[in-house]
């Protein structure tokens, strides 16, 4: 990146001529909303908020020729698609920060609904200590949502991927206040997850963020397709194999009257309300996100 042709650049630039220069090199590589990301990865150089960011670049402040540098760096590694959270480190889920790399399934805010409908049918349990399952928790980021802000709530996590769960152990250590135990296994499996045995048919909600895209789709965002974990995002044919697993296995979990929810696909509703209601389950209910796409799916034991 140059501040002119043919001029290398201002070792301390001044911190607005810095956010230029990266939102056009973001804007070269075809991320989505360069400002903002040029904010977001200085303020992860300089350990400081994005609106400090703001206000310095207001003020026309200059930065240490380390810092440009590093900034420069992370500009370069983003606009070749590096997911923005992969070169922080970290990755804001409703009202927590989880820890995400290479290896885990990256968070989405479209998720928070999925959180919002699970915290709800948490909070309406009449129990003082209700209990919840996340299956296929990835970072963690359902399950310590759960156990964040539901703090009667206690809360098990399963994962099969021992990459994913090195990320999920980092969350629950930080995030979990001893509340939220991690378990190793498929959660279309439960009979092979001995920790699971005792919890049969005591758990008040289920919820998931499974594998469910279909095999044949790949998809066209390079953060997504060359950095999310295969395991995370391929669900068969149809993409809905291992929510047909994740169905069976909550009813082994819950209680009469225990809530299930699983995100999907927009054009998924339909499919799997019907796999729901094959295996039995009532009132099986599809809802939009915060964008009006079809994105979560509820049902009652």
């Amino acid at each position: 990146m140059h501040d002119e042709p043919g001029r290398e650049p201002t070792p301390n630039p001044r911190i607005d001529a810095l956010l230029d220069e990266m939102r056009q090199r973001l804007g070269e590589g075809g991320v989505e909303d360069p400002a903002t990301d040029a904010e977001l990865l200085l303020a992860h150089v300089l350990g400081a908020t994005r609106g400090r960011v703001q206000a310095l670049a207001v003020m026309r402040e200059r930065l240490a020729p380390d810092a440009a540098a590093s900034a420069r760096g992370l500009a370069e590694e983003r606009a070749r698609r590096i997911p923005l959270q992969h070169l922080t480190g970290r990755a804001p889920f409703r009202s927590i920060e989880l820890a995400v790399g290479p290896g885990v399934f990256v968070p989405r805010p479209e998720t928070e609904v999925v959180a919002q409908f699970a915290i709800d049918a948490l909070q309406a349990v009449p129990d003082p200590a209700p209990l919840a399952v996340d299956l296929c928790t990835g970072s963690g980021a359902l399950a310590l949502a759960l156990a964040h802000e539901v703090p009667s709530a206690r809360v098990w996590a399963v994962e099969m991927s021992r990459e994913a769960r090195a990320w999920a152990e980092r969350n629950v250590a930080e995030w979990g206040d001893g509340r939220v135990a991690l378990v190793a296994g498929d959660a279309t499996a439960l009979s092979a997850i001995p920790e699971l045995a005792p919890l049969a048919g005591r758990v008040h909600v289920v919820v998931s963020n499974p594998p469910y895209v279909p095999s044949g789709m790949v998809p066209r965002d390079p953060e997504v397709r060359d950095h999310d974990p295969q395991l995370a995002l391929y669900g068969g044919v149809d993409g809905l194999d291992v929510v047909r697993g994740i169905s069976r296995s909550a009813r082994e979990l819950l209680v009469p009257g225990g809530a299930v929810v699983i995100e999907h696909a927009e054009s998924q509703g339909r499919a799997i309300r019907e796999v729901l209601a094959a295996d039995g389950w009532r009132a099986a209910a599809t809802h939009p996100d915060l964008t009006g796409r079809d994105r979560v799916t509820t049902a009652l034991r």
